[in-house]
């Protein structure tokens, strides 16, 4: 195993064909680095799979457990933002916390490190007839985002 700063890896230069970020860019410190040097590994026409906390649920949160719960921003989605999420289970507290950052943010990142964003997805899962409320809510606003994006040759880089 490998531990490594996602914005500086420790890897030589266009020496992959697939880099995965999956639940890992909306948790780093420096996003446009981090994006930069999953461009810089891989090779020309290599593809970026990233999956992250969609950033409409990062700026808001529902008010209760119900399917029908009101979704709310009391803050903004267009700044960058902190929050937190506490687990505990089994005796063991852990707390997460990770940036919220616009979507217009993510492109940005993506598009200034000479990527092209060729499928984006705001995945659901199947709804069973018997879910809790508190899955039925995720049908209505999108928990999850998932893209792939695809490196352009250096010379189409903008």
């Amino acid at each position: 195993m490998i531990v490594a700063d996602a914005a500086a890896l420790p890897f030589p230069s266009a020496s992959f064909d697939l880099v995965a970020a999956f639940m890992s860019l909306q948790d780093v410190d420096d996003l446009h680095g981090s994006v930069t040097e999953a461009s810089r590994v891989l090779e020309p026409g290599g593809r970026l799979c990233l999956a992250i906390v969609h950033p409409l649920n990062s700026a808001g949160e529902f008010e209760d457990l119900e399917a029908d719960s009101r979704f709310v921003i009391s803050g903004s989605y267009m700044e960058p933002s902190f929050y937190e999420d506490e687990l505990a289970r089994d005796g063991l507290r852990i707390v997460f916390t990770s940036a919220h950052r616009p979507l217009a943010d993510y492109a940005s990142a993506l598009f200034g490190a000479g990527f092209v964003i060729d499928r984006l997805r705001e995945p659901t899962e199947p709804l069973q007839d018997d879910a809790p409320d508190r899955r039925k809510r995720w049908h209505r606003v999108p928990l999850f985002l998932h893209i792939r994006a695809v490196k352009l040759p250096q010379s189409s880089k903008r």
